[in-house]
């Protein structure tokens, strides 16, 4: 097998722990980061949880050229952090959020990776979290033929629960409705994932399920949604949902590309989201709140 030159854009959480796998495999791995990460990741990528390890590791502050890049910014910041990419990168994998990154950053690279992952992680004082093993789903989305198989054979070797699919778009679907359930209600009862499943938090998720599936069926995609969020939320019950870790923050979330996303196609279905709805315009308002105590904060 050929030497694999692996960046990843967007080292936060979830991007170190997909880079911690691609090391185990032995590739080569820069962790694109800025400000306060970049820091932070100079002295070492730290993780503990599930794995304790500590190694010191290449970094950069610029995107760097590469055989594969794995996006894992904010869905809000991918155009701009994608932008000249095909110029540095022969394969463009991306491990974001929410709908419609892909086709932004397929207007930038001739070939592109689909993926979703439940993989749970948080960052905190330089610190990765790895609260909860899950599963990771990559497929073609533009261009690509055995790049994707070579891809999962790397992540696999790694350590990492990988499979393959020849429809990412559907699998995409299928994890915005989970986040769309998980993610908007711990942000906003500010608990972890596992708490979702006591009576008073499922009685709200159960509505919000009910409206999300009731979407994937009319897009033709049959799944048990509440069965597979009870089973995400056990998996991952210590983990914060990324939604709350930005809304302590005091940083904008992507519930635009989660929650906005699943409004914009329900209201084309003339699919009623009341719930989805409710928990949309609660997160907003949570993001101003937070965005303004931030800045007290700073002041």
């Amino acid at each position: 097998m050929r030497s694999h030159e692996v960046q990843i854009l967007g080292a936060g959480a979830i991007g170190s722990i997909f880079g911690y796998f691609l090391l185990m495999a032995g590739c080569d791995v820069v962790f694109v980061a800025r400000g306060k990460r970049y820091r932070e990741l100079k002295n070492g990528l730290k993780i503990s949880g599930m794995v304790d390890y500590f190694e010191k590791v290449e970094v950069s502050d610029v995107p760097v050229k590469s055989w594969l890049t794995i996006v894992a910014v904010k869905s809000y910041d991918t155009e701009k952090a994608v932008r000249g990419i095909g110029n540095l990168t022969d394969v463009v994998m991306s491990i974001q959020n929410g709908i419609g990154n892909e086709d932004i950053i397929a207007k930038e690279a001739e070939k592109v990776i689909g993926a979703t992952t439940s993989y749970a992680a948080n960052l905190r004082d330089g610190v990765v979290f790895y609260a909860g093993e899950g599963e990771t789903w990559i497929g073609n989305w533009k261009g690509c033929g055995e790049e994707v198989f070579e891809v999962a054979e790397i992540l696999a070797k790694g350590g990492m629960n990988v499979r393959i699919t020849e429809n990412i778009a559907e699998m995409k679907w299928i994890k915005a409705a989970i986040n769309a359930v998980i993610n908007p209600l711990t942000a906003i009862a500010g608990v972890k994932n596992g708490e979702l499943l006591r009576r008073e938090f499922w009685n709200v998720a159960k509505f919000v399920c009910m409206e999300c599936e009731l979407l994937l069926r009319n897009m033709g995609i049959f799944i048990n949604l509440e069965q597979k969020v009870k089973t995400i939320a056990k998996k991952t019950a210590n983990n914060k949902s990324s939604m709350l870790q930005d809304l302590e923050r005091g940083k904008k979330t992507e519930i635009d590309a989660i929650t906005g996303k699943i409004l914009e196609e329900a209201k084309k279905a003339r699919i009623e989201t009341k719930a989805n709805e409710i928990m949309y315009w609660m997160v907003k308002a949570l993001e101003t709140s937070a965005s303004k105590k931030s800045k007290r904060l700073k002041d």
